[in-house]
């Protein structure tokens, strides 16, 4: 049987604003598995920004529990729970987030540098996953100088940077056009396929979750549909 490597348990997230309470989540319960490859999708305000911040660790719970790798880190200091994040969870976000004055080699060595790892181990790593996502020839080139195709294969190459079991993705083809998208989405569908990375992505593409086996739709910041292979791409349509 597969492990949960992570679990939202009713969790609520609720932002105050003023003497105003907003619920952004309501009582979500789900739990990712090892090697899933799972879409959340749902309309503007349906919380799903929120809930990645979850399934990240970025966030925490008003009101129940999060788990990862079945630790309970509801409760854990930020330091710890970075620490944690750093080595269990690959990031990739729409905006890319690179850094501009750094190279694409130093762009994906940069999270080794948080884990101690050694220079020449961090170099070697950062070429090799750089050449994984097709960007041999552009290792010493800053963002600016790239397409933003390449600069999400950056950040894609960063994210596997500390080689993480999970891979999550929030709109990573948000900003691209359809064929440099396709493109993102191979390499991560690949990720998930022949490197057994488990992947989440948040998206509004339906191309794209039909390309996952797993959909979860959130709507009034509470899960309306868990569909999985076959039923997520059709009801996604």
């Amino acid at each position: 049987m597969k492990r949960a490597v992570i679990e939202l348990d009713d969790v609520w997230k609720i932002y105050r604003m003023g003497e105003v309470e907003v619920p952004a989540l309501r009582g979500i319960s789900f739990k990712v598995y090892e090697g899933d490859c799972v879409s959340i999708m749902g309309p503007s305000g349906s919380g799903k920004s929120t809930c990645m911040h979850m399934v990240g660790c970025l966030d925490r719970p008003s009101k129940g529990r999060l788990m990862l790798d079945g630790n309970d880190v509801t409760h854990i200091s930020e330091s710890d729970l970075a620490t944690i994040r750093g080595r269990k969870i690959g990031f990739v976000f729409q905006q890319f987030n690179l850094i501009n004055t750094m190279t694409a080699l130093e762009n994906v060595m940069l999270p080794m540098l948080f884990q101690g790892d050694h220079q020449p181990q961090r170099e070697r790593r950062s070429a090799e996953l750089l050449t994984l996502v097709g960007l041999k020839d552009r290792m010493n080139h800053r963002p600016k100088q790239m397409s933003g195709g390449e600069q999400q294969r950056v950040a894609i190459a960063r994210a596997l940077a500390n080689d993480p079991e999970i891979i999550l993705a929030d709109e990573p083809t948000g900003n691209l056009d359809s064929m440099s998208g396709k493109m993102v989405m191979d390499i991560l569908i690949d990720l998930h396929e022949k490197h057994k990375k488990t992947l989440v992505v948040v998206t509004h593409d339906p191309y794209i979750a039909k390309h996952t086996h797993r959909l979860l739709y959130l709507k009034d910041g509470r899960l309306a549909k868990d569909h999985s292979v076959g039923k997520a791409a059709l009801w996604a349509r």
